[in-house]
């Protein structure tokens, strides 16, 4: 009995390995630099977003503090407009890959829709660096032990993607990392805009 277990136990952290791996490697594991207009060439195609948005603007690319509280609290300011949240982390290999689209979908998008990320069980350290390498036109809430990010309906694993309507009504959870643009854009015209 005991046997079984151990055998169990082994079989299912090798199937995790093996879909870890295979995700990271059709990802290719890191972005890539100058997939999107970043800094001031960011703000300047996000000029004239209105203020709430604005908000989230000034911010990009920042790792803020306050933990759940503080996130619900910015996520409901947002009512009105529709919400997208991803979930990522720098040591995860399909958040690494699915950030460019994120970079520049945030900035496409983001006088229409409010994009925030959830570092979630992160390194503080690496997250900024990550950011720094990698800058998105949103901010990021650091949720150390991923309670944010549950509360939000996302299983475990990472990455997740949440939508939200103007309403604020959950209206999609994307589980795993996107493998093209064109796919975030879909989820985001569907879910989030309501084309």
């Amino acid at each position: 009995m005991r046997i079984a277990a151990i055998v169990a136990a082994a079989a299912a952290l090798i199937a995790v390995l093996v879909v870890g791996l295979s995700q990271a490697g059709s990802q290719g594991g890191a972005p890539k630099k100058g997939t999107a207009p970043t800094g001031a060439a960011a703000q300047a195609a996000l000029r004239g977003a209105p203020p709430q948005l604005g908000s989230l603007h000034s911010q990009a690319s920042n790792l803020l503090q306050g933990g759940k509280a503080a996130f619900n609290q910015r996520r409901d300011g947002l009512r009105g407009h529709p919400v997208v949240v991803n979930g990522w982390a720098s040591w995860c290999a399909p958040c690494r890959g699915e950030f460019p689209y994120f970079q520049k979908v945030g900035v496409q998008y983001g006088k229409q829709v409010a994009f925030m990320g959830l570092d979630v069980t992160d390194n503080v350290g690496d997250a900024k660096r990550f950011l720094g390498q990698f800058p998105v036109p949103y901010p990021s809430y650091a949720d150390p032990r991923g309670t944010t990010m549950q509360s939000l309906a996302a299983t475990a694993g990472l990455p997740n993607t949440v939508f939200y309507d103007a309403k604020g009504r959950r209206t999609f959870v994307h589980q795993g990392g996107y493998t093209s643009e064109a796919a975030l854009v879909a989820d985001v015209k569907r879910y989030a805009i309501g084309d």
